[in-house]
């Protein structure tokens, strides 16, 4: 996949944060307030369900036999391990929406971003940052589903992920909700007005206003 095949038709945005840098609230929010043409690629996972999670929806859930499977056939545009499980984004099924025309937003890690940024140059990428550590570990304690022991783990993880924050295109610091629900469209809308993108929505208008 190159940014040739992909500028005229979707744009693949690839967003990462920390583990309860409120990466998933946003992303719902996004999409929710977008107006259609954007949407989330679901990934497949080894890790079990959470509460309320339904496979397919919010990821698709198999076991580590069935995903060496699919990395073993090529199937996936990225994988990683993310703590004592593995992600990956099956390449075909973002193909697929791109080629309809809209913007995909994979939700993946840093390792997953370096990978995809070499498929595909012309990927949107875009790191979401908590205002503080404070701030991320009453988030991450707010979520009443991990223990002590695993806070601490996941606290000493997301200083490695946020590490590498500069090697995005946009940060955004998710303070205040709404506000950074707005820059995360706003970095949507300001993409889809470049040249390429106009040109290839608007041949017919373009021709006409040239005749």
């Amino acid at each position: 996949m190159t940014r040739e095949t992909t500028a005229s038709i979707g744009t693949l945005y690839i967003i990462s944060a920390p583990s309860g840098a409120g990466k998933s609230s946003l992303l719902r929010a996004l999409l929710e307030n977008s107006g259609g043409g954007v949407v989330l690629s679901v990934s497949h996972t080894t890790r079990k369900p959470r509460p309320g999670e339904v496979d397919g929806k919010d990821y698709h859930f198999v076991d580590a036999a069935v995903f060496q499977a699919m990395v073993d056939r090529g199937e996936f545009l990225e994988h990683a391990q993310v703590f004592d499980n593995y992600y990956g984004t099956s390449q075909k099924g973002v193909e697929d929406q791109l080629s309809r025309g809209l913007d995909v937003i994979l939700e993946i890690d840093w390792q997953g971003a370096r990978q995809v940024r070499k498929l595909v140059p012309g990927a949107v990428a875009i790191f979401i940052l908590p205002p503080s550590r404070q701030a991320l570990e009453e988030r991450l304690k707010g979520r009443g589903q991990d223990d002590t022991a695993v806070i601490e783990r996941r606290m000493r993880d997301a200083v490695g992920e946020m590490s590498h924050y500069s090697e995005y295109d946009y940060l955004v610091i998710n303070d205040e909700f709404q506000l950074a629900c707005d820059e995360l469209a706003a970095i949507i809308r300001g993409n889809r007005l470049r040249i390429e993108g106009q040109m290839s929505r608007h041949v017919d208008l373009l021709s006409s206003l040239l005749a």
